[in-house]
């Protein structure tokens, strides 16, 4: 939201405006951080989320305007696209409705930037993958408009509510955004009504925003597909009749079926599917290994049949555990984690063979060559799955690539400063100038940056607003190599956002988004660290009994902890402003509350420090070191 603000602002320069925002009730601090920093913006919180079309008719109720923009906060928009559609409108006294030529962070072009009106053809034709099989056919690709080109100008059905311009006289007579639709829809409904009262709806290619998208709601999810195919449904109901409604009826809910069954079966392979799959590579892994050494290299020895009965599963289920608590099956795929999975689950496996009984052991070449197999599988298949998009890879955050930042010498120093804040381990290669002459210091100019990527392991770029227009960053975007991601920072904002598919959720960095004390597996790596010493304790009760002042107290909180009710190490002083833990037995300073007497700045710092570089490791440390304070 701060950026798109930052561009709109520069958009409306120009002209006569007045900016309304609409806040559907959202959690994550808006408006302490938005109100303060957008002194001439109009904001509406809402106390409940009432839905897109409900909150832009408020936003329309408000406005004086002669041209009313309905704009996604997902957004950022060049400095003369207003000003370039309103001179559109003037010169097309027929126009209704004026959409823009939209593509994603990576530059790619939105094809839902033009649309046709749904129909019982063009949606069987969607359905059914044939728009995918020929994008560019006037018939099969007809919900897209594929064979119209994107670079020019046309008369079109369907505008994107993302970005729709519509003269406030055409809404007085056309009515706005119709409230039964919550989300999705909405937009067909109004460029339908808008055609209806004689007016026409116009694609304009003039001019390109960047529509992040995914921010909503995951496309694919069982949740996106339920609001989507039951906005179509209201709107077949509310304007086609008789056995053409019929028959549209039919095909969306059969497509909400199938959608429904392949967005589930897409849930089933993200959660469990992958960790089966592993398992199954890790069994026939040990397997291969163990026939191989038998017949080649072993061939005097006589390996138990409860080595395929027993032995492999154990070890396979151990290796999925380890995966799992290493963050393997988190979103999206790092190398490095399947690096680590597997070299926690080798010391594992190789530590416990020596516990197993001799009726179940084995060669220890068996196991480390099937680990070693294993791992070279999953490796390939995961490649695999990438290219077919199965599964999104994420660049390891150690990696070797490197970050270029293309900016003038203030925000570098602003942007790589609110990388350190953020807590980013990224390498930062350097700055690009918008010229060389400018300054000696940059990598080169923003002419040059292709040539840059090229010659240096680039991971990202970020745009700084600072030295080139909005417009010219969201120019430089699509003339970039695929591969490389994107994030844009406005000058003066205290923020930088990002994404790299319009199916998922984009990435935003603010100093605030720092504390690694949120990540899943950190999460995971807590709750198994406070299982586990609170088991220990248990089996180890008579030490305890002998060692703690109050054994009775001790083992109230042994109990609390085993429980889920309290952490052993939780924050001194209570935060909203850090993310949520329980109450801890001891505190991040290594004391319990009562025991703490630094002053309330100090308490406050130890508990930004432990949330930002939170580890388990910092956990156990801080247990054995304050072990004496446990029966508080």
């Amino acid at each position: 939201m701060e950026q798109c603000l930052c561009s709109v602002l520069k958009a409306c320069k120009n002209i006569e405006a007045e900016i309304i925002v609409v806040d559907n009730n959202s959690t994550d601090g808006s408006k302490e951080f938005l109100s303060p920093k957008f002194p001439l913006v109009h904001f509406t919180w809402n106390s409940v989320n009432v839905g897109f079309a409900k909150a832009n008719n408020q936003a329309l109720y408000q406005a004086k305007g002669n041209y009313i923009l309905f704009l996604n906060p997902d957004t950022i928009v060049p400095e003369d696209c207003l000003e370039s559609c309103i001179s559109f409108f003037e010169s097309h006294p027929n126009a209704g409705a004026l959409g823009i030529r939209m593509i994603d962070g990576t530059g790619k072009f939105l094809k839902e930037s033009k649309r046709a009106f749904p129909s019982p053809l063009t949606s069987l034709f969607k359905l059914s993958g044939f728009t995918k099989l020929f994008p560019h056919s006037k018939i099969f690709a007809r919900y897209h408009l594929g064979h119209l080109s994107e670079k020019e100008n046309h008369e079109v059905d369907v505008l994107a509510g993302a970005y729709m311009m519509i003269p406030g006289k055409v809404l007085d007579k056309t009515g706005s955004f119709d409230d039964t639709f919550f989300m999705y829809g909405e937009d067909v409904d109004l460029s339908y009504r808008i055609q209806k009262a004689g007016y026409k709806n116009y694609y304009f290619a003039e001019s390109t925003i960047i529509h992040f998208k995914g921010e909503s709601t995951k496309k694919g999810s069982l949740n996106y597909v339920r609001m989507f195919y039951s906005a179509m449904s209201l709107f077949v109901n509310k304007h086609y009749s008789g056995g053409r409604a019929g028959i549209f009826n039919f095909l969306i809910h059969t497509g909400i079926f199938l959608r429904a069954i392949l967005a589930l079966l897409g849930k089933l392979f993200k959660k469990i599917g992958l960790p089966l799959l592993d398992a199954a590579i890790i069994f026939m892994s040990f397997w291969c290994i163990k026939y191989l050494w038998n017949n080649f290299i072993r061939q005097e020895v006589n390996y138990s049949p409860n080595m395929l009965i027993i032995a492999f599963p154990v070890f396979s289920i151990m290796f999925l555990i380890a995966s799992y608590y290493s963050g393997l099956y988190d979103k999206g795929y790092k190398q490095s984690q399947l690096n680590r999975s597997t070299a926690m689950a080798a010391l594992v496996l190789l530590s416990g063979y020596a516990l197993l009984p001799e009726s179940v052991r084995f060669s220890r070449g068996i196991l480390l060559f099937g680990i070693v197999m294993a791992f070279i599988v999953m490796s390939m298949l995961r490649q695999v799955f990438v290219k077919w998009n199965l599964l999104s890879k994420i660049e390891d955050e150690d990696g070797y690539r490197q970050t270029i930042v293309v900016a003038g010498e203030n925000d570098f120093v602003n942007v790589t400063a609110l990388m350190h804040k953020a807590g980013m381990p990224e390498k930062v290669l350097g700055r690009v100038n918008d010229s060389l002459t400018s300054s000696s210091k940059a990598l080169g100019s923003i002419h040059q940056l292709n040539h840059l990527i090229k010659m240096y392991p680039v991971k990202e770029i970020i745009f700084c607003e600072d030295i080139l227009t909005f417009k010219e960053i969201i120019a430089a975007v699509q003339e970039l190599p695929p591969g490389v991601s994107n994030k844009f920072h406005a000058s003066g904002s205290s923020s930088f956002v990002g994404s790299d598919s319009k199916d998922v959720s984009g990435e935003y960095v603010t100093a605030t988004n720092k504390y690694t004390i949120t990540r899943p597996v950190n999460k995971r790596n807590k709750n198994l660290l406070d299982f586990v010493v609170a088991l220990l304790f248990i089996l180890t009760f008579p030490i305890h009994f002998i060692t703690q002042k109050r054994p009775f107290r001790f083992f109230k909180n042994v109990f609390f902890v085993l429980l889920m009710q309290k952490t052993w190490i939780g924050y001194a002083v209570p935060s909203d402003k850090l993310p949520g833990i329980k109450k801890g037995i001891l505190t991040s300073t290594t004391l319990p509350v009562a025991v703490n007497d630094l002053p309330i700045e100090s308490l406050i710092l130890s508990d930004e420090w432990y949330a930002t570089y939170y580890s388990a490791a910092t956990d156990f440390k801080k247990i054995v070191r304050g072990y004496k304070y446990l029966s508080w």
